[in-house]
């Protein structure tokens, strides 16, 4: 009786310590250039573990660029432990209202590879000068837009541990750029997204494997694209629409994914 009162009073403590060694969520509005052009992130951490050095991890936007959705994910992976950065790739202000301007806005950086490129690794740039990163450890996560962005961040020769493409565009338009990548890759794909053709998925296995890159691919069955985004609705037939499933399974193949690169 004595030793499960002892027991019971040193789990109470533990947890107490626990839970004390967790801060303050903090979060920032960073702006920063290219050029002339002002781009504005965002920054989120807890104020107690950057006491050391964590892992960073850049979160690149989806089509309609940094919106309340990414700062979310960027407070869920600061609740997990990492230093996160949302970076901005339209400029800041600048954001699509409707799908017209966002494929139009999406459909610059998509056909300007290198401008793309650039601006994603300002944005690692940017990640890299905030408190307590570890520049050794860093990954990039992506949606759609974002998704074909951290596989452009890898093809760029970025130092990152690892990339995760969630629902992101699998072409590849200069397969030689595999090369480059020194990333490990994680793919997380709608298994019914109508938007992401058989054949690129094809061309960027054969890209990856060309150059011996580390990567995997998960597909969710009935997962259509934007299988993450609640505001993408819940109707499939539209070629988006949201999977809770699908989105808890790929957030935790992320974690899983991380676990191991940072183990390392």
């Amino acid at each position: 009786m004595h030793l499960f009162r002892m027991s019971v009073v040193s789990l109470a403590t533990c947890l107490a310590l626990t839970t004390s060694i967790r801060g303050e969520l903090v979060t920032k509005a960073i702006e920063y250039r290219d050029g002339d052009v002002i781009l504005q992130g965002y920054a989120a951490w807890d104020s107690e573990r950057t006491s050391a050095e964590l892992p960073g991890v850049l979160v690149v936007h989806q089509w309609m660029g940094l919106t309340d959705y990414e700062q979310t994910r960027c407070r869920q992976l600061a609740e997990l432990g990492y230093v996160a950065f949302a970076l901005d790739v339209y400029g800041k202000d600048q954001r699509p209202q409707d799908r017209q301007q966002a494929a139009a806005a999406a459909g610059k950086y998509k056909a300007d590879r290198q401008l793309y490129r650039r601006r994603l690794n300002l944005g690692l740039a940017e990640l890299k000068k905030l408190h307590g990163v570890d520049p050794s450890r860093l990954a990039a996560i992506g949606y759609c837009f974002g998704g074909t962005g951290v596989i452009e961040l890898a093809r760029s020769g970025a130092n990152v541990n690892g990339v995760v493409s969630f629902h992101g565009g699998l072409d590849s338009p200069n397969p030689a750029d595999g090369k480059n990548v020194t990333a490990k890759v994680l793919v997380c794909h709608g298994a019914a997204d109508p938007f992401v053709p058989t054949a690129d998925i094809a061309a960027f296995k054969k890209e990856l494997n060309d150059a011996q890159v580390d990567w995997q691919m998960v597909e969710y069955a009935h997962a259509v694209h934007s299988f993450t985004q609640p505001m993408a609705g819940n109707d499939p037939s539209q070629g988006a629409a949201y999977d809770a499933n699908a989105d808890r399974r790929s957030w935790q193949a992320m974690k899983s994914f991380f676990g191991e690169l940072f183990a390392e």
